[in-house]
């Protein structure tokens, strides 16, 4: 079996960290694992594996006949049987498709907010989809609605995994005191909600009580980040409050951490929380998505209500008042998390899914 993934880019974000994911996973199960970026490099180009065959097309425009024509070559030439797009790549992998009809392009939703939008918004993808082998979502209310809305009619639930990180990068120390630093790992945009944790973290004057909390993400510098700096400013949490920006070194920096949490108002399948869970932290998650599904009973984390800000403080409390629960939370979702969404779990159900 002979694969390529397709990324637009490999800043760092969930979709993007799946794409590389599924390529080095792939690479030690089939003959040819590939891996295909779109418009733009970045950090994550460093995680691909040296056993997985690289090319970036460098494309400028939406539709860019030489990137187009790149893309065509390194199929043939290396007989590629199977184009896995990941979110918005779907474009060029139909497009090259038209002129290589025997390949099949599969095509892989990440994005959470999809669920709730029209067939207006969709127009141009429900269109090519009928030139989809199969279409893979990472979460149920993605798979119904592809199942109501697209013209292609294969749709399959695929969890997403993380691995055990062999980095050794020690670079980011945070600041604070051991045992009582929050860590928020996300970019800074929408619709991942930072605010509501930062109101909460202030209603509950976690500062007096030596918690610290620590936004780990790239910051785009626009009117969403400058909310959250010129509310940690007006309230005087500088010295509690910090921000990081992108980094790399994430599991070095979650080996600092006591709790995760993650407050967005709309997700797919948030690696983010299983990377929580290797990291053996106490998490208090939002409930959107399949986040509730990898936190079950709240044996394994706290959930809220992203929209409720009385939820999230009360969520907060709890976890950073009692030492106990975290201890509880943090062991069962590593032990969830190892079990359900490992590598090879979900290696054995794509490839599954690839043969149909």
């Amino acid at each position: 079996m002979k694969v390529i993934q397709i990324i637009d880019t490999l800043e760092v974000g969930g979709a993007e960290r799946m794409a590389v994911n599924y390529a080095n996973a792939l690479a030690k199960k089939i003959i040819f694992s590939g891996l295909i970026t779109t418009r733009k490099e970045g950090q994550l180009y460093n995680d691909i594996s040296e056993n997985v065959s690289y090319l970036f097309l460098e494309k400028r425009k939406i539709i860019d006949f030489k990137a187009i024509f790149k893309l065509r070559k390194y199929i043939s030439k290396n007989k590629i049987e199977i184009v896995h797009a990941h979110g918005s790549s779907f474009f060029i992998a139909v497009l090259v498709k038209l002129t290589l009809p025997k390949i099949k392009v599969i095509w892989h939703d990440h994005y959470g907010s999809r669920a709730k939008e029209s067939i207006k918004q969709n127009k141009i993808l429900i269109f090519l989809s009928l030139f989809f082998h199969s279409i893979l979502v990472v979460n149920l209310q993605l798979k119904e609605w592809s199942e109501r809305n697209m013209l292609c009619r294969k749709v399959f639930f695929i969890p997403n995994f993380t691995i055990e990180s062999v980095e050794d990068q020690k670079i980011t120390n945070l600041k604070g005191t051991e045992g009582k630093r929050i860590v928020f790992l996300a970019n800074l945009k929408n619709p991942k909600n930072h605010i509501i944790i930062l109101k909460a973290f202030l209603d509950l004057k976690l500062n007096e009580s030596g918690w610290s909390l620590h936004l780990i993400g790239k910051d785009y510098l626009d009117f969403y980040s400058d909310v959250l700096k010129k509310f940690i400013e007006f309230n005087s949490l500088k010295n509690h409050i910090h921000l990081y920006g992108e980094k790399t070194d994430i599991k070095y920096i979650l080996s600092q951490s006591s709790i995760g949490v993650l407050a967005s108002t709309q997700e797919g399948f948030p690696v983010t929380l299983l990377e929580y869970g290797l990291a053996n932290l106490a998490v208090m998650s939002t409930n959107v998505g399949y986040c509730s599904e990898i936190i079950q009973n709240e044996s394994s984390g706290l959930l809220f209500n992203p929209k409720n800000n009385l939820e999230a403080i009360s969520q907060l409390e709890k976890i950073t008042q009692d030492g106990t629960l975290r201890k509880m939370l943090s062991g069962n979702l590593k032990q969830s998390v190892t079990r359900y969404y490992s590598e090879e779990k979900v290696m054995e159900l794509l490839i599954q899914e690839y043969k149909k």
